[in-house]
Protein backbone atom coordinates (compact mmCIF):
# COMPACT_ATOMS: atom_id res chain seq x y z
CA UNK A 1 0.00 0.00 0.00
CA UNK A 2 1.15 3.20 -0.90
CA UNK A 3 0.78 7.04 0.64
CA UNK A 4 1.07 8.58 -2.54
CA UNK A 5 -1.66 11.20 -2.78
CA UNK A 6 -3.59 11.44 -6.16
CA UNK A 7 -3.75 14.77 -6.23
CA UNK A 8 -0.32 15.41 -6.27
CA UNK A 9 0.45 14.01 -9.30
CA UNK A 10 -0.55 14.86 -13.02
CA UNK A 11 -2.05 13.28 -15.81
CA UNK A 12 0.19 14.56 -18.92
CA UNK A 13 -2.36 17.06 -21.04
CA UNK A 14 -2.14 15.52 -24.32
CA UNK A 15 -2.25 11.30 -24.62
CA UNK A 16 1.49 10.47 -26.09
CA UNK A 17 2.07 6.57 -26.24
CA UNK A 18 5.56 5.85 -24.98
CA UNK A 19 6.15 3.03 -27.85
CA UNK A 20 5.76 5.87 -30.19
CA UNK A 21 8.99 7.35 -28.70
CA UNK A 22 10.78 4.88 -28.16
CA UNK A 23 11.72 3.64 -31.75
CA UNK A 24 12.88 5.89 -34.86
CA UNK A 25 10.10 5.31 -37.13
CA UNK A 26 10.82 5.89 -40.94
CA UNK A 27 8.59 6.88 -42.83
CA UNK A 28 7.40 6.06 -46.56
CA UNK A 29 5.95 7.71 -49.52
CA UNK A 30 2.07 7.84 -50.58
CA UNK A 31 1.16 5.89 -53.47
CA UNK A 32 0.75 8.07 -56.77
CA UNK A 33 -0.07 5.50 -59.08
CA UNK A 34 -1.48 2.36 -60.19
CA UNK A 35 0.42 -0.70 -59.76
CA UNK A 36 0.23 -4.49 -59.69
CA UNK A 37 1.61 -7.12 -57.26
CA UNK A 38 1.02 -10.79 -55.65
CA UNK A 39 -0.46 -9.39 -52.68
CA UNK A 40 -1.40 -6.28 -51.33
CA UNK A 41 -1.96 -5.90 -47.62
CA UNK A 42 -4.60 -3.48 -46.03
CA UNK A 43 -2.83 -1.84 -42.81
CA UNK A 44 0.45 -1.02 -41.06
CA UNK A 45 0.26 -2.20 -37.64
CA UNK A 46 2.12 -5.79 -36.12
CA UNK A 47 -0.32 -8.22 -38.23
CA UNK A 48 0.06 -6.57 -41.36
CA UNK A 49 3.79 -5.88 -41.21
CA UNK A 50 4.41 -9.58 -40.21
CA UNK A 51 2.37 -10.43 -42.73
CA UNK A 52 4.39 -9.12 -45.20
CA UNK A 53 7.36 -10.44 -43.86
CA UNK A 54 6.27 -13.75 -44.32
CA UNK A 55 4.98 -13.40 -47.69
CA UNK A 56 8.16 -11.67 -49.08
CA UNK A 57 9.82 -14.39 -47.48
CA UNK A 58 8.01 -16.55 -49.71
CA UNK A 59 9.03 -14.49 -52.96
CA UNK A 60 5.53 -12.78 -53.35
CA UNK A 61 5.87 -9.34 -54.51
CA UNK A 62 3.82 -7.12 -52.05
CA UNK A 63 2.24 -3.87 -51.52
CA UNK A 64 0.96 -2.46 -48.20
CA UNK A 65 -1.27 0.68 -47.51
CA UNK A 66 -1.29 2.69 -44.14
CA UNK A 67 -4.11 5.20 -44.44
CA UNK A 68 -2.01 7.11 -41.93
CA UNK A 69 1.60 6.53 -40.51
CA UNK A 70 2.44 2.79 -39.93
CA UNK A 71 2.19 1.62 -36.20
CA UNK A 72 -0.07 4.08 -35.25
CA UNK A 73 -2.72 2.15 -34.42
CA UNK A 74 -3.32 -0.63 -31.87
CA UNK A 75 0.02 -1.35 -32.16
CA UNK A 76 1.55 1.66 -31.20
CA UNK A 77 -1.13 1.56 -28.05
CA UNK A 78 -0.71 -1.74 -26.92
CA UNK A 79 0.14 -3.39 -23.15
CA UNK A 80 2.21 -5.29 -25.31
CA UNK A 81 2.01 -8.91 -23.77
CA UNK A 82 2.88 -11.91 -25.44
CA UNK A 83 0.55 -14.45 -23.96
CA UNK A 84 -1.95 -16.93 -24.01
CA UNK A 85 -3.60 -16.18 -21.33
CA UNK A 86 -6.40 -14.23 -22.59
CA UNK A 87 -8.20 -13.05 -19.07
CA UNK A 88 -10.91 -16.22 -17.90
CA UNK A 89 -10.82 -17.42 -21.29
CA UNK A 90 -10.31 -21.07 -21.78
CA UNK A 91 -13.48 -22.56 -19.30
CA UNK A 92 -15.68 -20.02 -20.98
CA UNK A 93 -14.18 -21.46 -24.48
CA UNK A 94 -14.68 -24.97 -23.38
CA UNK A 95 -18.28 -24.32 -23.03
CA UNK A 96 -18.86 -22.59 -26.39
CA UNK A 97 -16.72 -23.99 -28.53
CA UNK A 98 -15.56 -27.14 -27.77
CA UNK A 99 -13.02 -28.56 -25.69
CA UNK A 100 -10.94 -29.84 -28.93
CA UNK A 101 -11.28 -25.92 -30.15
CA UNK A 102 -10.43 -24.19 -26.96
CA UNK A 103 -6.77 -26.31 -26.72
CA UNK A 104 -6.43 -25.09 -30.32
CA UNK A 105 -6.57 -21.51 -29.29
CA UNK A 106 -4.09 -22.26 -26.57
CA UNK A 107 -1.98 -23.66 -28.81
CA UNK A 108 -1.89 -21.30 -31.52
CA UNK A 109 -1.08 -18.60 -29.33
CA UNK A 110 1.67 -20.85 -27.70
CA UNK A 111 2.89 -21.38 -31.45
CA UNK A 112 2.67 -17.12 -31.94
CA UNK A 113 4.48 -16.58 -28.65
CA UNK A 114 7.52 -19.05 -29.70
CA UNK A 115 7.55 -17.19 -33.30
CA UNK A 116 7.95 -14.17 -31.87
CA UNK A 117 10.72 -15.45 -29.84
CA UNK A 118 12.76 -17.10 -32.64
CA UNK A 119 12.53 -14.04 -34.67
CA UNK A 120 14.45 -12.03 -31.78
CA UNK A 121 16.90 -13.95 -31.55
CA UNK A 122 17.39 -14.79 -35.25
CA UNK A 123 17.42 -11.03 -35.91
CA UNK A 124 19.31 -9.91 -32.86
CA UNK A 125 16.45 -7.85 -31.98
CA UNK A 126 16.68 -5.37 -29.78
CA UNK A 127 13.09 -4.78 -28.25
CA UNK A 128 13.31 -5.15 -24.27
CA UNK A 129 12.25 -8.79 -24.49
CA UNK A 130 11.50 -10.52 -21.64
CA UNK A 131 10.04 -13.88 -20.59
CA UNK A 132 7.73 -13.23 -17.55
CA UNK A 133 5.01 -15.21 -15.54
CA UNK A 134 1.43 -14.04 -16.51
CA UNK A 135 -1.29 -14.19 -13.50
CA UNK A 136 -5.11 -13.42 -13.63
CA UNK A 137 -5.43 -12.46 -9.62
CA UNK A 138 -8.97 -11.80 -8.03
CA UNK A 139 -9.54 -8.71 -6.35
CA UNK A 140 -12.26 -9.94 -3.83
CA UNK A 141 -13.08 -13.31 -2.19
CA UNK A 142 -16.16 -14.06 -4.28
CA UNK A 143 -14.25 -14.04 -7.42
CA UNK A 144 -11.67 -16.95 -6.18
CA UNK A 145 -14.47 -19.75 -7.83
CA UNK A 146 -14.10 -18.08 -11.31
CA UNK A 147 -9.93 -18.97 -10.63
CA UNK A 148 -10.64 -22.17 -9.61
CA UNK A 149 -12.79 -23.07 -12.88
CA UNK A 150 -10.03 -21.65 -15.31
CA UNK A 151 -7.49 -23.52 -13.40
CA UNK A 152 -9.45 -26.67 -14.14
CA UNK A 153 -9.78 -25.65 -17.74
CA UNK A 154 -5.85 -25.24 -17.62
CA UNK A 155 -5.23 -29.13 -16.84
CA UNK A 156 -7.87 -30.70 -18.93
CA UNK A 157 -6.16 -28.60 -22.21
CA UNK A 158 -2.94 -29.56 -20.74
CA UNK A 159 -2.07 -25.87 -19.86
CA UNK A 160 1.02 -25.52 -18.08
CA UNK A 161 0.23 -23.35 -14.79
CA UNK A 162 -2.88 -23.32 -12.60
CA UNK A 163 -3.84 -22.05 -9.25
CA UNK A 164 -1.81 -20.40 -6.93
CA UNK A 165 -2.37 -18.69 -3.20
CA UNK A 166 -0.37 -15.50 -4.08
CA UNK A 167 0.94 -13.00 -6.18
CA UNK A 168 4.27 -11.55 -5.82
CA UNK A 169 2.78 -7.90 -6.54
CA UNK A 170 1.79 -6.17 -3.28
CA UNK A 171 -1.78 -5.62 -4.55
CA UNK A 172 -4.80 -7.03 -2.82
CA UNK A 173 -5.46 -10.46 -4.19
CA UNK A 174 -7.69 -13.96 -3.23
CA UNK A 175 -5.59 -15.93 -5.56
CA UNK A 176 -4.19 -16.24 -9.17
CA UNK A 177 -4.21 -18.58 -12.21
CA UNK A 178 -0.78 -18.40 -13.22
CA UNK A 179 0.83 -18.94 -17.07
CA UNK A 180 4.24 -19.50 -16.47
CA UNK A 181 6.97 -18.87 -19.04
CA UNK A 182 4.98 -16.16 -21.41
CA UNK A 183 6.66 -12.87 -22.48
CA UNK A 184 6.66 -8.88 -22.77
CA UNK A 185 8.63 -6.65 -25.28
CA UNK A 186 8.45 -3.15 -26.75
CA UNK A 187 6.65 -4.34 -29.90
CA UNK A 188 7.60 -1.37 -31.98
CA UNK A 189 11.13 -2.18 -31.80
CA UNK A 190 10.15 -5.09 -32.64
CA UNK A 191 8.10 -4.57 -35.56
CA UNK A 192 10.30 -1.84 -37.13
CA UNK A 193 13.07 -3.92 -37.03
CA UNK A 194 10.98 -6.14 -39.75
CA UNK A 195 10.53 -3.33 -42.49
CA UNK A 196 14.08 -3.61 -44.12
CA UNK A 197 13.43 -7.49 -44.60
CA UNK A 198 10.21 -6.54 -46.19
CA UNK A 199 11.89 -3.62 -48.07
CA UNK A 200 15.18 -5.06 -49.42
CA UNK A 201 13.03 -7.96 -50.77
CA UNK A 202 10.97 -5.39 -53.13
CA UNK A 203 7.89 -5.00 -50.77
CA UNK A 204 6.67 -1.50 -51.33
CA UNK A 205 5.27 -0.13 -47.92
CA UNK A 206 3.08 2.95 -48.72
CA UNK A 207 1.46 5.81 -45.75
CA UNK A 208 -1.06 8.01 -46.27
CA UNK A 209 -2.68 5.92 -48.76
CA UNK A 210 -6.31 5.04 -47.74
CA UNK A 211 -8.10 2.01 -49.69
CA UNK A 212 -12.01 2.38 -49.48
CA UNK A 213 -12.87 -0.55 -52.38
CA UNK A 214 -12.23 -3.31 -53.75
CA UNK A 215 -13.21 -4.91 -57.49
CA UNK A 216 -13.58 -8.28 -56.80
CA UNK A 217 -12.51 -11.14 -58.80
CA UNK A 218 -9.69 -13.49 -59.57
CA UNK A 219 -7.63 -10.87 -59.79
CA UNK A 220 -9.21 -7.73 -57.11
CA UNK A 221 -8.36 -4.91 -57.46
CA UNK A 222 -7.95 -2.21 -54.41
CA UNK A 223 -8.70 1.33 -55.03
CA UNK A 224 -7.57 4.42 -52.98
CA UNK A 225 -9.31 7.39 -51.93
CA UNK A 226 -7.40 9.10 -54.82
CA UNK A 227 -8.29 6.67 -57.52
CA UNK A 228 -5.20 4.90 -57.44
CA UNK A 229 -5.51 1.16 -58.65
CA UNK A 230 -3.44 -1.53 -57.11
CA UNK A 231 -4.24 -4.93 -58.78
CA UNK A 232 -3.06 -8.43 -56.75
CA UNK A 233 -3.80 -11.91 -56.82
CA UNK A 234 -4.56 -11.49 -53.15
CA UNK A 235 -6.03 -8.53 -50.59
CA UNK A 236 -5.48 -8.96 -47.38
CA UNK A 237 -7.20 -6.54 -44.96
CA UNK A 238 -5.71 -6.12 -41.35
CA UNK A 239 -7.27 -3.23 -40.54
CA UNK A 240 -9.50 -3.50 -37.97
CA UNK A 241 -13.06 -3.73 -39.49
CA UNK A 242 -12.57 -4.67 -42.78
CA UNK A 243 -12.20 -1.65 -44.68
CA UNK A 244 -15.00 -3.27 -47.20
CA UNK A 245 -17.82 -5.29 -46.39
CA UNK A 246 -20.25 -4.73 -48.92
CA UNK A 247 -23.19 -6.95 -47.76
CA UNK A 248 -22.36 -5.88 -43.76
CA UNK A 249 -21.38 -9.26 -42.72
CA UNK A 250 -18.95 -7.88 -40.23
CA UNK A 251 -20.61 -5.38 -38.46
CA UNK A 252 -23.42 -7.18 -36.56
CA UNK A 253 -20.45 -10.06 -35.68
CA UNK A 254 -18.11 -7.18 -33.84
CA UNK A 255 -17.99 -4.54 -31.50
CA UNK A 256 -14.87 -2.14 -30.55
CA UNK A 257 -14.11 -1.10 -26.90
CA UNK A 258 -11.34 1.22 -25.56
CA UNK A 259 -9.29 1.05 -22.85
CA UNK A 260 -6.66 2.94 -20.94
CA UNK A 261 -2.86 3.01 -20.07
CA UNK A 262 -0.51 4.66 -17.91
CA UNK A 263 3.11 4.53 -17.88
CA UNK A 264 4.15 5.19 -14.28
CA UNK A 265 7.73 5.73 -12.80
CA UNK A 266 7.80 4.60 -9.38
CA UNK A 267 10.26 4.27 -6.81
CA UNK A 268 10.24 0.55 -5.47
CA UNK A 269 11.51 -2.21 -7.51
CA UNK A 270 8.92 -4.26 -9.38
CA UNK A 271 8.81 -8.01 -8.65
CA UNK A 272 8.47 -9.25 -12.14
CA UNK A 273 5.38 -10.75 -13.87
CA UNK A 274 2.66 -9.69 -15.85
CA UNK A 275 -0.95 -9.06 -13.85
CA UNK A 276 -4.69 -8.76 -14.87
CA UNK A 277 -7.19 -8.67 -12.57
CA UNK A 278 -10.50 -11.00 -12.57
CA UNK A 279 -12.89 -8.48 -11.76
CA UNK A 280 -14.13 -5.10 -13.15
CA UNK A 281 -12.86 -2.65 -13.45
CA UNK A 282 -9.63 -4.02 -15.21
CA UNK A 283 -6.92 -3.76 -13.80
CA UNK A 284 -3.43 -4.97 -15.70
CA UNK A 285 0.34 -3.82 -15.29
CA UNK A 286 3.59 -4.67 -16.51
CA UNK A 287 6.98 -3.52 -16.37
CA UNK A 288 8.78 -2.07 -18.98
CA UNK A 289 12.49 -0.82 -19.24
CA UNK A 290 12.65 2.41 -20.98
CA UNK A 291 15.52 3.50 -23.80
CA UNK A 292 17.25 5.58 -20.60
CA UNK A 293 17.28 2.29 -17.98
CA UNK A 294 14.25 3.71 -16.18
CA UNK A 295 11.63 0.98 -15.34
CA UNK A 296 7.89 2.68 -16.07
CA UNK A 297 4.95 0.63 -14.83
CA UNK A 298 1.70 0.39 -17.16
CA UNK A 299 -0.86 0.60 -15.59
CA UNK A 300 -4.28 -0.09 -17.94
CA UNK A 301 -7.91 -1.06 -17.85
CA UNK A 302 -10.89 0.40 -17.71
CA UNK A 303 -12.46 -1.30 -20.67
CA UNK A 304 -15.62 0.29 -22.39
CA UNK A 305 -17.41 0.51 -25.65
CA UNK A 306 -16.62 3.23 -28.14
CA UNK A 307 -18.37 6.27 -28.19
CA UNK A 308 -20.08 5.78 -24.64
CA UNK A 309 -19.59 5.85 -21.03
CA UNK A 310 -18.41 8.56 -18.83
CA UNK A 311 -16.46 11.13 -19.63
CA UNK A 312 -13.09 9.95 -20.70
CA UNK A 313 -10.65 11.64 -18.92
CA UNK A 314 -12.27 10.24 -15.97
CA UNK A 315 -10.95 6.49 -16.81
CA UNK A 316 -7.49 8.06 -16.35
CA UNK A 317 -7.98 9.22 -13.20
CA UNK A 318 -9.76 6.23 -12.44
CA UNK A 319 -5.90 4.61 -12.96
CA UNK A 320 -4.21 7.13 -11.69
CA UNK A 321 -6.05 6.58 -8.12
CA UNK A 322 -5.49 3.16 -8.31
CA UNK A 323 -1.78 3.54 -9.28
CA UNK A 324 -1.24 5.99 -6.17
CA UNK A 325 -3.04 3.79 -3.78
CA UNK A 326 -0.71 0.91 -4.48
CA UNK A 327 2.96 2.15 -5.55
CA UNK A 328 5.03 5.03 -4.44
CA UNK A 329 4.31 7.12 -7.73
CA UNK A 330 6.98 9.67 -8.68
CA UNK A 331 5.20 10.53 -11.63
CA UNK A 332 3.30 9.54 -14.86
CA UNK A 333 5.48 10.72 -18.10
CA UNK A 334 2.99 8.81 -20.63
CA UNK A 335 -0.79 8.12 -20.81
CA UNK A 336 -2.60 6.69 -23.96
CA UNK A 337 -5.62 4.51 -25.46
CA UNK A 338 -6.41 1.74 -27.40
CA UNK A 339 -9.13 0.46 -29.27
CA UNK A 340 -10.04 -3.06 -30.01
CA UNK A 341 -12.58 -5.06 -31.85
CA UNK A 342 -14.40 -8.32 -30.60
CA UNK A 343 -16.15 -11.33 -31.72
CA UNK A 344 -19.41 -12.71 -31.48
CA UNK A 345 -17.61 -15.65 -29.22
CA UNK A 346 -14.42 -14.06 -28.68
CA UNK A 347 -12.10 -16.16 -31.43
CA UNK A 348 -10.73 -13.79 -34.37
CA UNK A 349 -11.97 -14.24 -37.69
CA UNK A 350 -9.13 -14.89 -39.60
CA UNK A 351 -9.48 -16.33 -43.29
CA UNK A 352 -11.40 -15.33 -46.60
CA UNK A 353 -13.98 -12.73 -46.11
CA UNK A 354 -16.66 -15.53 -47.59
CA UNK A 355 -16.24 -18.46 -49.41
CA UNK A 356 -17.13 -16.93 -52.44
CA UNK A 357 -14.27 -14.35 -52.50
CA UNK A 358 -11.24 -16.98 -51.20
CA UNK A 359 -8.39 -14.11 -52.25
CA UNK A 360 -9.65 -12.07 -49.71
CA UNK A 361 -8.78 -12.14 -46.53
CA UNK A 362 -9.55 -10.45 -43.21
CA UNK A 363 -7.74 -10.53 -39.79
CA UNK A 364 -9.74 -8.78 -37.21
CA UNK A 365 -11.10 -9.24 -33.80
CA UNK A 366 -8.08 -10.03 -31.35
CA UNK A 367 -10.16 -8.72 -28.37
CA UNK A 368 -7.10 -6.67 -26.12
CA UNK A 369 -4.75 -9.90 -27.30
CA UNK A 370 -3.05 -8.61 -30.36
CA UNK A 371 0.73 -9.32 -30.14
CA UNK A 372 -0.07 -13.03 -29.95
CA UNK A 373 -3.33 -12.71 -32.70
CA UNK A 374 -1.27 -11.01 -35.31
CA UNK A 375 1.49 -13.11 -35.34
CA UNK A 376 -1.32 -16.19 -35.14
CA UNK A 377 -3.11 -14.09 -38.40
CA UNK A 378 0.02 -13.34 -40.43
CA UNK A 379 1.17 -17.20 -39.99
CA UNK A 380 -2.20 -18.94 -40.79
CA UNK A 381 -2.73 -16.07 -43.98
CA UNK A 382 0.75 -16.77 -45.04
CA UNK A 383 0.11 -20.44 -45.23
CA UNK A 384 -3.39 -20.05 -47.41
CA UNK A 385 -1.84 -17.96 -49.65
CA UNK A 386 1.01 -20.14 -50.12
CA UNK A 387 -1.45 -23.56 -50.42
CA UNK A 388 -0.17 -24.58 -46.74
CA UNK A 389 -2.18 -26.65 -44.89
CA UNK A 390 -2.64 -25.03 -41.28
CA UNK A 391 -3.92 -26.75 -38.49
CA UNK A 392 -5.96 -23.64 -37.11
CA UNK A 393 -7.55 -22.78 -40.54
CA UNK A 394 -11.10 -24.10 -39.35
CA UNK A 395 -10.82 -22.35 -35.47
CA UNK A 396 -10.64 -18.91 -36.85
CA UNK A 397 -12.68 -19.21 -39.97
CA UNK A 398 -15.05 -15.99 -40.30
CA UNK A 399 -17.43 -18.13 -41.39
CA UNK A 400 -17.91 -20.13 -38.25
CA UNK A 401 -20.98 -19.68 -36.45
CA UNK A 402 -21.64 -21.22 -32.87
CA UNK A 403 -25.42 -21.29 -32.17
CA UNK A 404 -25.53 -20.48 -28.54
CA UNK A 405 -22.96 -17.29 -27.97
CA UNK A 406 -23.13 -16.26 -31.51
CA UNK A 407 -26.80 -15.74 -31.96
CA UNK A 408 -27.19 -14.35 -28.42
CA UNK A 409 -24.35 -11.59 -28.74
CA UNK A 410 -25.45 -11.00 -32.05
CA UNK A 411 -28.84 -9.71 -31.17
CA UNK A 412 -27.34 -8.13 -27.86
CA UNK A 413 -25.01 -6.22 -30.11
CA UNK A 414 -27.83 -5.33 -32.88
CA UNK A 415 -29.96 -3.99 -30.30
CA UNK A 416 -27.44 -1.43 -28.80
CA UNK A 417 -26.43 -0.74 -32.03
CA UNK A 418 -30.07 0.53 -32.91
CA UNK A 419 -30.37 2.04 -29.20
CA UNK A 420 -27.24 4.14 -29.92
CA UNK A 421 -28.67 5.03 -33.65
CA UNK A 422 -32.27 6.15 -31.80
CA UNK A 423 -30.61 8.02 -28.52
CA UNK A 424 -28.37 10.17 -30.86
CA UNK A 425 -31.33 11.04 -33.42
CA UNK A 426 -33.38 12.30 -30.53
CA UNK A 427 -31.16 13.88 -28.25
CA UNK A 428 -31.93 17.24 -27.49
CA UNK A 429 -29.11 19.46 -27.71
CA UNK A 430 -29.13 22.90 -26.17
CA UNK A 431 -24.90 23.89 -25.68
CA UNK A 432 -23.71 26.67 -27.96
CA UNK A 433 -20.34 26.65 -29.77
CA UNK A 434 -19.39 30.39 -28.68
CA UNK A 435 -19.56 29.08 -24.87
CA UNK A 436 -16.66 26.31 -25.93
CA UNK A 437 -13.16 27.43 -23.78
CA UNK A 438 -9.39 26.54 -25.55
CA UNK A 439 -8.91 22.83 -25.76
CA UNK A 440 -13.28 22.47 -25.46
CA UNK A 441 -15.64 20.05 -27.01
CA UNK A 442 -19.03 18.96 -27.27
CA UNK A 443 -22.10 18.46 -29.18
CA UNK A 444 -23.92 21.83 -29.69
CA UNK A 445 -26.54 23.41 -31.50
CA UNK A 446 -25.29 24.93 -34.97
CA UNK A 447 -27.82 26.66 -37.20
CA UNK A 448 -30.74 24.56 -35.46
CA UNK A 449 -29.08 21.17 -35.90
CA UNK A 450 -26.93 18.64 -33.74
CA UNK A 451 -22.98 19.30 -34.64
CA UNK A 452 -20.04 18.99 -33.32
CA UNK A 453 -17.64 21.95 -32.26
CA UNK A 454 -14.00 22.05 -30.78
CA UNK A 455 -12.18 25.08 -29.90
CA UNK A 456 -8.18 24.46 -29.81
CA UNK A 457 -5.58 25.89 -27.69
CA UNK A 458 -5.20 28.72 -30.31
CA UNK A 459 -8.69 29.60 -30.19
CA UNK A 460 -9.83 28.65 -33.45
CA UNK A 461 -13.18 26.86 -33.92
CA UNK A 462 -13.71 24.08 -35.59
CA UNK A 463 -17.17 22.60 -36.43
CA UNK A 464 -18.58 19.40 -37.79
CA UNK A 465 -21.53 17.33 -38.96
CA UNK A 466 -21.83 14.55 -36.02
CA UNK A 467 -23.16 12.21 -37.93
CA UNK A 468 -20.68 9.22 -38.83
CA UNK A 469 -19.87 8.32 -42.37
CA UNK A 470 -20.11 4.97 -42.10
CA UNK A 471 -23.56 4.44 -41.40
CA UNK A 472 -25.26 7.40 -40.11
CA UNK A 473 -25.20 7.19 -36.13
CA UNK A 474 -24.38 10.22 -34.26
CA UNK A 475 -20.44 10.59 -33.14
CA UNK A 476 -19.83 11.41 -29.52
CA UNK A 477 -16.91 13.84 -28.35
CA UNK A 478 -14.03 12.11 -26.57
CA UNK A 479 -12.16 14.74 -24.19
CA UNK A 480 -9.44 12.32 -22.82
CA UNK A 481 -8.02 11.99 -26.47
CA UNK A 482 -9.79 14.84 -28.43
CA UNK A 483 -11.84 12.96 -31.18
CA UNK A 484 -15.36 12.66 -32.14
CA UNK A 485 -16.20 8.53 -31.71
CA UNK A 486 -18.96 6.40 -33.29
CA UNK A 487 -20.99 4.54 -30.38
CA UNK A 488 -22.38 2.26 -33.03
CA UNK A 489 -19.25 0.28 -34.79
CA UNK A 490 -16.47 2.35 -33.31
CA UNK A 491 -15.26 4.88 -35.63
CA UNK A 492 -13.16 7.69 -35.20
CA UNK A 493 -12.64 11.06 -36.22
CA UNK A 494 -9.94 13.86 -35.42
CA UNK A 495 -11.64 17.20 -33.92
CA UNK A 496 -11.38 18.32 -37.82
CA UNK A 497 -13.14 15.27 -39.00
CA UNK A 498 -10.61 13.42 -40.54
CA UNK A 499 -10.72 9.70 -39.70
CA UNK A 500 -8.91 7.80 -37.42
CA UNK A 501 -10.33 4.78 -37.16
CA UNK A 502 -12.54 2.96 -39.65
CA UNK A 503 -15.15 1.47 -40.36
CA UNK A 504 -15.78 4.71 -42.01
CA UNK A 505 -13.59 5.60 -44.26
CA UNK A 506 -14.50 9.33 -45.87
CA UNK A 507 -14.17 12.18 -43.19
CA UNK A 508 -17.07 13.93 -41.19
CA UNK A 509 -18.69 17.00 -42.90
CA UNK A 510 -17.34 20.19 -41.85
CA UNK A 511 -19.95 22.95 -41.17
CA UNK A 512 -17.86 25.75 -40.39
CA UNK A 513 -15.45 27.36 -37.43
CA UNK A 514 -13.84 30.82 -36.73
Amino acid sequence: MSDTKPGSLQLPQMPQSYWRVSAPLPSFPKLEKDTEVDAVIIGGGITGITTAYLLTKQGLRIALLEADVILNGTTGHTTAKITAQHDLIYDELIGTIGEERAKQYYEANRDALSFIKQMIQDHRIECDFSEEDAYIYAQRESSAEKLHKEAAAYEKLGIDGGFVDKIPLAVPSAGAVKMPHQARFNPLQYIVSLLPHITNAGGAIYEHTTAVEVDEGTAPVVITREGWRVKAKHVVACSHFPFVDRHGLYFARLHAERAYVLAAKVQESYPGGMYLSADNPKRSIRSVTSTDGEQLLLIGGENHKTGQGICTIDYYESLLGFAAQHFKVESIPYRWSAQDLITLDKVPYIGPITSGLPNIYIATGFAKWGMCHSTVAAMLLSDTIAGRENPYRDLYSPQRFHPNPSIKNAITQNFDVAKQLITGKLENVNKQAGVLQPGEGAVVTYNGKRAGAYRDDAGTLHIVDTTCTHMGCEVEWNDGERSWDCPCHGSRFNYEGDVMEGPANQPLRKLGGE
